[in-house]
């Protein structure tokens, strides 16, 4: 599966609905920073979900969230495989309703929320072309001293960072909440 799906176009959409009708001018709206952060299960998108949510708290940002939901492995039968697309589609939906929710308590203002399908790198690197509004990417980097993460080491390695056109800032896994409140 390449590219966003029909319903990804949807979710961007209202997100932007979103931005727009924050109660704030559309100018004001083009103006702020917008910190993006990859949502997964590891521990590190916490640390950087927080060091987003504080430093778009600080310079009155706001955060943004993209979740890709990754193609089944198992599309033996289409049935089954539609079957998974759709849980995995409900999953990414319930998760991030449950992250806005956070961002919400911690910056006083709702995320803008993008879920899309396929490679994760490459719907990451499609959503920073097509959202001038994004101003820098928050990743966490792995606990334990090895890889620092798939996505790191991608936008790392001379594929991936040569397509960024915004800067990328990595947070430290390990770091705990009052570390990261006191960098941010």
């Amino acid at each position: 599966m390449s590219g966003a799906s029909s319903n990804q176009a949807v979710s961007d959409d209202e997100a932007r609905a979103a931005e727009a009708g924050a109660g704030e001018p559309a100018a004001a709206t083009q103006e702020q920073r917008v910190f993006l952060v990859v949502v997964d299960e590891s521990e590190e998108m916490r640390t950087a979900l927080r060091f987003a949510c504080r430093r778009a708290q600080h310079t009155r940002g706001r955060v943004a969230l993209l979740y890709v939901i990754e193609p089944a492995e198992f599309q033996h039968w289409l049935g089954v495989g539609r079957v998974m697309e759709e849980e995995a589609r409900l999953e990414a939906e319930r998760r991030m309703q449950t992250l806005a929710a956070e961002v919400f308590a911690q910056t006083g203002s709702m995320p803008a929320v993008h879920i899309r399908e396929g490679q994760r790198a490459e719907q990451l690197v499609a959503l920073l072309d097509e959202e001038p509004s994004i101003s820098l990417l928050v990743l966490g980097t792995a606990t334990g001293g090895g890889d620092p993460g798939p996505l790191v080491t991608y936008l790392t390695s001379s594929a991936g960072r040569n397509r960024l056109r915004v800067p990328v800032t990595l947070v430290p896994g390990h770091l705990s909440e009052a570390e990261i409140d006191a960098l941010s």
